[in-house]
């Protein structure tokens, strides 16, 4: 294993750190703390060089970014509806960042943050180790929250993010990191991308992509994922019903063990298995790279955001984002790499 360490250069008069993971088979973990920002994670593949994700080639670039491209979303991940939930008897009004809601965090969520960082390192593990603390003033959630992000790279080629906090008062706690993956050979679209899903049914979601509190099935519909098969296929189908896009939240059975999402590229050379402690997962098809392809909807990465199914806290049956105070949580979101 080795950790490496360098300046990626300035963002709002901070500077930003790059730690790169790499482990005996070349496999590679870039980190940004700006964002804590997963930046790379690639791997050797018969001597040449293989991305699963969607990156950006400067720092600036994700400074704002509308994509949120790779970075750690929180407190809470997702849309909260009408920027507002009740908590202990009284109501908290958030700072709406997409009016009227409060999306990822607010504008001053985890993203939009430089977090300190150090490394640690076993013999067959290395992590990187990044920590901040959110106040009461930030985007109006209440406590001070300190939250620890640990990306560790394996020598099995996985990748674990963990979610470790703790508030002085009684908040909310969704975190993600807003993966986008493209693992076919040149990444160029996602037409030979598939997706495998552990759920059958997904969030019915209104105007604003705000859940209405419906579950639906997915069967023979565009949003079955129950086997593995290409995004182009699925949004064919959901063309069909006038949907351009994925930007869906699904449900799947939670688990360390079993993948809840199986991505994999149609010439079977590489897939790569998620797994997460929560029962949801956004998945969003976008094109961060190409402002022009973007608008012509022609696809390049596929965000998958493992979370508790967003807007919990306006539905008792979407799982639990309430963290009582002085109480630890953790969360688990694992990646991995699988060469075929």
């Amino acid at each position: 294993m080795e950790i490496t360490t360098s300046a990626a250069g300035m963002l709002h008069q901070q500077e930003v750190t790059k730690y790169l993971l790499t482990n005996q088979q070349g496999t590679r973990v870039a980190i940004l703390t700006w964002g804590a920002t997963l930046q790379e994670f690639s791997v050797d593949e018969d001597g040449q060089r293989r991305q699963l994700i969607v990156n950006l080639p400067n720092l600036a670039d994700y400074d704002h970014n509308p994509y949120y491209l790779c970075q750690t979303l929180g407190r809470v991940a997702g849309r909260i509806a009408g920027a507002q939930f009740d908590l202990d008897g009284r109501t908290i009004h958030l700072d709406a960042n997409e009016e009227p809601n409060a999306s990822h965090g607010g504008p001053h969520g985890f993203t939009f943050v430089n977090w300190a960082a150090t490394t640690t390192q076993t013999a067959d593990t290395a992590s990187v180790v990044l920590t901040h603390t959110a106040t009461t003033a930030d985007d109006k959630y209440p406590g001070n929250l300190k939250t620890t992000v640990t990306y560790t790279l394996t020598e099995e080629n996985r990748l674990d993010i963990t979610f470790d906090a703790q508030s002085d008062a009684t908040t909310l706690f969704n975190p993600t990191v807003h993966t986008y993956f493209n693992v076919t050979d040149d990444q160029h679209s996602l037409d030979d991308q598939w997706l495998k899903l552990s759920g059958d049914k997904r969030l019915v979601l209104d105007q604003a992509k705000i859940p209405t509190g419906e579950m639906a099935a997915t069967a023979t519909t565009g949003y079955d994922f129950s086997k593995p098969r290409t995004i182009k296929d699925g949004l064919d189908q959901l063309h069909r019903t006038g949907q351009v896009e994925y930007d869906d939240a699904f449900v799947v059975e939670p688990s360390k063990d079993t993948p809840i999402a199986t991505i994999g590229d149609t010439t079977g050379h590489r897939e790569v298995q998620v797994y997460s402690d929560r029962n949801g997962l956004v998945v969003f098809t976008a094109n961060p790279t190409d402002e022009k392809r973007a608008d012509q909807r022609d696809y390049n990465a596929l965000a998958m955001e493992a979370q508790t199914l967003p807007d919990a806290i306006h539905h008792t049956d979407f799982g639990d984002v309430i963290l009582p105070a002085n109480q630890p949580v953790t969360h688990l979101i694992s990646y991995q790499y699988i060469r075929k």
